[in-house]
């Protein structure tokens, strides 16, 4: 199964976000790195999509360096 797009519903935009803000608190620039890492995890579903056990009827990854879940 390979895909050419990720799109990003928005509850999921305002959790990224929340959690970009949640690590600036603990630390300038934590943040950014934050949301670098998490958008690359979700970038890498256009490689990897399809190949994560399910859960809930969706695909289920998690993020390498945050305590994240992606589902697709």
């Amino acid at each position: 199964m390979r895909i050419k797009d990720v799109f990003i519903i928005e509850e999921a935009f305002v959790d990224l976000n929340d959690g970009k803000d949640f690590y600036d608190i603990q630390e300038q620039g934590v943040g950014d790195y934050f949301w670098d890492c998490l958008i690359s995890d979700i970038e890498s579903l256009i490689i990897y999509a399809g190949i994560h056990q399910k859960k809930f009827g969706l695909h289920q990854m998690y993020s390498k360096r945050f305590s994240y879940t992606i589902y697709s």
